[in-house]
């Protein structure tokens, strides 16, 4: 399909041709195929090359997508509210995971440091040097920042991961007569193309414990199993587990994504995946335009989040649309702050709250996963919580 989008700068262009041909001898080295999940780790996260480790711009009117904390700082704030109870049941720290801008840790610190509920570390784990650049630059107010190079092994407080999981390499998986294949990467006369192979059985033991029936589903169904973020959730579960267990309070992970749960994910409908590129604020699904230049993101398996976190050690504390969690949060009394009758400044911030709640923007399709150890979230998140649909 030929895609109709805005050209790249000459420089752009190069580098994406270098991680082309990097991806290409990685194809050969492996005999002539390569799994889905290895071509969108290295098109993502390849050293210097990467879209998240390379240097092009990726947030806001510039780059590729908007995220929420973009859109307006009462995101942050509200989130500080959530975040405040839990920290006054642990230690005093959070720890966020692919920061972006920074713009997000901005605004909880700046709203905590309101509340008088300062936490004395912030600690941010980033990949890409750009946005790390970008984010030392934002908070360059706020000296209880740091930034690591991995996780800890233990960690006690909350951390915090927005639009994390779905920017985690995806395996693709199609069902066939004889059973499910898996969906690779390999070369054809104009570049890569999408090439089958069979399953090895790990990877049919993740398709029957991720996808509910799988067997009932139609022959040609294609879907994504969700490896590198269930590794993720049970490494982060590890760690908030150590954390917790050391006697300095309980640990929790507040994640934002868009996503489902496992009984909406894989339904018969949705028969091509999730997967989505983003370039230029442009969507479309071609994940082999312009390697390092877009983003590859699939929607996150909640169930598969939340089951991966409890088998590591975690409870789930909540789980919630990002409207019902950001009402909760009171981010409705956070817009009030701003009179009603000073239409110049309370209008944009209004538009903005209402893009993050509405079910026809990002207040239904976004989640929010809440799992801890020896916390829990305030009494006004229960109203709208869905566990139970986990």
């Amino acid at each position: 399909m030929q895609l109709q989008l805005p050209e790249p700068a000459a420089d752009a262009l190069s580098a994406s041709q270098a991680l082309q041909q990097l991806i290409v001898a990685d194809i050969e080295h492996a005999g002539g195929w390569i799994s889905f999940a290895r071509y969108m780790e290295l098109a993502l996260y390849a050293p210097g090359l990467g879209y998240y480790s390379g240097g092009a711009v990726k947030l806001g009117k510039d780059g590729d997508f908007t995220t929420a904390p973009e859109i307006t700082p009462l995101f942050g704030a509200a989130l500080a509210h959530a975040v405040a109870p839990l920290l006054a049941q642990s230690v005093p720290q959070l720890i966020e995971f692919g920061a972006g801008s920074g713009r997000l840790a901005h605004d909880i610190l700046t709203e905590l440091a309101q509340m008088g509920a300062s936490p004395q570390a912030y600690f941010i784990v980033e990949l890409s040097g750009e946005l790390r650049a970008r984010q030392e630059q934002t908070l360059r107010d706020f000296p209880q920042v740091q930034w690591l190079e991995q996780l800890p092994a233990a960690f006690s407080g909350v951390a915090i991961g927005n639009e994390v999981l779905d920017a985690m390499p995806v395996q693709l998986v199609m069902k066939a007569e004889d059973g499910w294949r898996e969906r690779g990467v390999g070369l054809g006369p104009q570049g890569f193309v999408y090439a089958e192979r069979d399953c090895a059985p790990p990877l049919v033991a993740q398709v029957h414990a991720q996808i509910p029936d799988a067997d009932l589903l139609p022959i040609g169904y294609l879907t994504e199993v969700h490896a590198v973020a269930t590794g993720f959730m049970a490494s982060l579960a590890a760690m908030l587990a150590a954390g917790a267990e050391c006697g300095n309070g309980g640990s929790a992970a507040i994640l934002i994504d868009y996503g489902f749960p496992a009984h909406e994910y894989y339904l018969p409908q949705r028969s091509e995946g999730t997967l989505m590129c983003h370039y230029r604020h442009h969507a479309h699904g071609e994940p082999f335009y312009l390697p390092g230049l877009q983003d590859i993101t699939a929607h996150v398996d909640f169930t598969a989040m939340a089951r991966a976190a409890q088998e590591h050690g975690l409870e789930v504390l909540g789980y919630s649309s990002q409207a019902g969690f950001l009402l909760a949060a009171g981010i409705g009394d956070l817009l009030l702050r701003t009179s009603p009758q000073d239409a110049l400044r309370y209008l944009p911030q209004a538009n903005a709250v209402q893009k993050l709640l509405s079910p026809a923007e990002m207040g239904e399709l976004f989640k929010v996963l809440v799992v801890g150890k020896g916390l829990r979230l305030a009494p006004e998140f229960e109203r709208n919580d869905r566990s139970h649909r986990l």
